[in-house]
């Protein structure tokens, strides 16, 4: 059975765009989210909520440095919102040039809502959904609701924020319901991420879960 690694990745994303890491809320997960493609070896992984790119390009950069035969799709209007803040064509081009310079074989963009995107893919064929979009209560439940059937029997959905208490954030109340009721862990730091497993959690991850603790300290040092 395989096991879980703790690589040192080089993202190459940082050379051509260090501001990208330096203002994003999800710095403190990149390496989970490159070791957890490695592990995984997905054949599609869905972003829903891109900004500038930076959990997307570290998604990208492991597919890319294990030469995976995977898709990966960010959704996103980047036209901004409340909670982000609205904002110009400059993030697309940001996120575009990266891409272009980069990530071209692994990267696909879909300038959608994601209502409008989820026609795309086919059910039970997206194999790591991550959700970071508008960040309600009700907007998580439906991004999460719709996209569920798209999502494979061994697939695992990443929800960020769910330690965020401010203004109308209410992922962290979708987030300790959610918990309840199926097999999950989450880390606290660098705003909060879940790690779902909505449709079961296969035997290959379960050794991973029972060294947790271990799993948990290791990433919060990022």
């Amino acid at each position: 059975m395989d096991s879980w690694i703790f690589h040192s990745p080089i993202f190459e994303f940082d050379g051509t765009k260090p501001s990208i890491r330096q203002h994003s809320a999800w710095k403190g997960h990149a390496k989970f989210a490159y070791d957890l493609v490695q592990f995984v070896k997905p054949k599609k992984i869905v972003e829903l909520g891109t900004h500038f790119g930076f959990s997307f390009f570290c998604f990208c950069q492991s597919v890319k440095d294990q030469n995976l035969s995977c898709d990966c799709f960010a959704v996103d209007t980047w036209q901004g919102d409340l909670h982000s803040g609205l904002y110009s064509n400059e993030v697309f081009d940001t996120v575009h040039e990266v891409v272009q310079k980069h990530y071209q074989r692994e990267a696909k963009m879909l300038r959608k809502s994601f209502d409008e995107a989820i026609e795309n893919f086919e059910d039970n064929t997206i194999d790591i959904l991550h959700i970071d979009g508008f960040h309600t209560f009700e907007a998580v439940l439906h991004d999460y609701t719709t996209w569920l059937p798209k999502v494979s029997q061994e697939g695992i959905v990443l929800i960020h924020d769910t330690e965020v208490r401010i203004q109308d954030f209410g992922v962290y109340k979708f987030w300790e319901g959610i918990k309840q009721q199926l097999p999950s862990f989450e880390f606290t730091h660098s705003h909060g991420l879940g790690v779902l497993f909505p449709k079961g959690c296969n035997e290959k991850f379960k050794s991973v879960i029972s060294d947790l603790t271990n799993l948990q300290n290791h990433y919060s040092k990022e």
